[in-house]
C-alpha cells in the first residue's frame, strides 16, 4: 500500500504544452537540427527511453523500400527479469514522415546505410551517445526559450502524462509506456495547472 501511494504522490515532471510546441518548432525549423527534431519527436510521440532511441537501426525503423514501419520492435528496452520478450511501439504518421525525411536526407548526402547503421549519428558519423543526446537536449532547451530545464526522460513522462490527459483510460496508458504494474503508470495521473486551468474556464460565471 505504502508504495502504492508513494508513487501516487510524486508527480513527474513535464513540459507544458507551450514549451513541447516551442521545442519541436524550433529544432524543426533549422535543416541542422532535422535530427534532434526527429529525436524529441520520438521520445514525445512514442514514449521511448534515451538508450532506447540511441539503440535504434536503419533496418529496424525502416523497411526495404525506405518506409518507415508503423509498428517497430524494439531491440534495446528496459527489461523485466520476469518479462524478457520483445517490446513493441506504434509509430503514428506524422512521426513516420518525419524520419522518411530524415532517411532521404541522409541518402541525399551519399551516407553509406545498411540495416545495422545506426539511426541517429554524430557529426563524426559514429553512433549518437547519451552525453553528446544530454548536451544537445540542453541546447535547444535554451534555443527555445525555456524558463526552466529538464532531463531527457522528462519527455517520456511528458509523452505518458499526455496520452492519458487525452483518453484518461490508465490501462491504454500503462500499455503506451509498457509498464509491468500499472502502479507505476499512476504517477502519470495528476493533475497540471494547465488542467484546472481548462476546467474553470469552463465554469459558468
Amino acid at each position: 500500500m505504502s508504495n502504492y501511494a508513494d508513487s501516487v504522490a510524486r508527480p513527474v515532471r513535464t513540459l507544458t504544452e507551450l514549451e513541447q510546441r516551442n521545442l519541436l518548432r524550433t529544432s524543426g525549423a533549422h535543416v541542422a537540427g532535422w535530427r534532434d527534431h526527429c529525436i524529441f519527436s520520438i521520445a514525445l510521440g512514442v514514449g521511448l527511453r534515451e538508450h532506447e532511441i540511441l539503440a535504434l537501426n536503419i533496418g529496424e525503423v525502416f523497411d526495404d523500400d525506405g518506409r518507415a514501419r508503423r509498428r517497430l520492435t524494439l531491440r534495446v528496452f528496459k527489461r523485466s527479469a520476469s518479462d524478457p520478450t520483445p517490446q513493441e511501439v506504434l509509430l503514428p504518421d506524422l512521426l513516420r514522415a518525419k524520419l522518411e525525411k530524415l532517411l532521404a536526407g541522409r541518402r541525399r548526402a551519399g551516407v553509406p546505410l545498411t540495416p545495422e547503421s545506426p539511426l541517429f549519428v554524430s557529426q563524426r558519423g559514429s553512433r549518437l551517445s547519451a552525453r553528446q543526446l544530454r548536451h544537445t537536449f540542453a541546447v535547444w532547451q535554451e534555443r527555445a526559450g525555456f524558463e526552466r530545464r529538464f532531463n531527457f526522460h522528462a519527455l517520456r513522462h511528458t509523452a505518458c502524462t499526455n496520452l492519458y490527459r487525452a483518453t484518461r483510460d490508465i490501462r491504454l496508458t500503462q500499455r503506451f509506456a509498457r509498464h509491468q504494474s500499472i502502479v507505476t503508470t499512476m504517477v502519470y495521473t495528476h493533475t497540471s495547472d494547465e488542467d484546472l486551468a481548462r476546467a474553470v474556464d469552463q465554469l459558468r460565471c
